[in-house]
């Protein structure tokens, strides 16, 4: 199979202008879009449903508050890469970078509603169940196979991992609210910078 150019194989795409805006506005703008993964001679589907922003210098939470290291790069660089990193010794969390030219930003992707090929990301997640299964950023990473491997790839190019567009369903509504267990003063945990589709059950908690 010869693979075409993304705008011809895949025309829904989002480019990198959608990701080169306010983190906060970007991370907003996820919600409802489609994170696509091919693996495994499959095509494992998962519309966003709950996502996270983080700027740099100016949020305590952020990774990217002391500055640019290896391990944080991505948050820096061209808008649109991934920013895969490890954490308690068991976990992948997938980030995406988003951000205006010169400042830092990266967002999480906290939930995922399964959407094609769900069996196939049962078996990653060895079987748990339909409610369990992409309810969290270690749990939708799992599902999805999103390791280390996939750090700082350019969702905007790559063939195996990219994002689509998506809209709200009728009925469908955005909340936003501080994020989940952040570090930082007071200021970076009460920042409303998490989203999400109101009572939607894949939402974490």
């Amino acid at each position: 199979m010869v693979n075409l150019p993304y705008s011809e194989n895949i025309p829904d795409r989002l480019t990198r202008d959608f990701y080169a805006r306010e983190t906060v506005h970007v991370a907003c703008d996820l919600i409802g879009k489609k994170l696509v993964r091919h693996f495994d001679n499959a095509v494992l589907i998962g519309r966003i449903v709950e996502t996270e922003a983080y700027r740099g210098s100016d949020d305590a939470a952020s990774h990217a508050f002391n500055g640019r290291t290896k391990r944080n790069a991505p948050m820096f660089g061209a808008p649109g890469h991934t920013y895969i990193y490890f954490i308690y010794g068991m976990h992948w969390l997938f980030n995406i970078s988003a951000h205006i030219e010169g400042v830092p930003g990266g967002i999480l992707i906290r939930a995922l509603a399964p959407e094609r090929n769900i069996a196939k990301m049962q078996t990653l997640r060895r079987q748990v169940s339909l409610d369990r299964l992409t309810n969290g950023p270690a749990r939708l990473a799992q599902a999805l196979k999103l390791d280390g491997a996939l750090d700082d790839i350019d969702l905007v190019t790559h063939m195996d991992l990219y994002i689509t567009d998506g809209a709200l369903a009728a009925g469908e509504t955005i909340a936003n609210g501080p994020r989940m267990r952040v570090p930082g003063d007071d200021l970076a945990q009460n920042r409303p910078w998490r989203f999400w589709i109101r009572d939607n059950p894949y939402i974490s908690s």
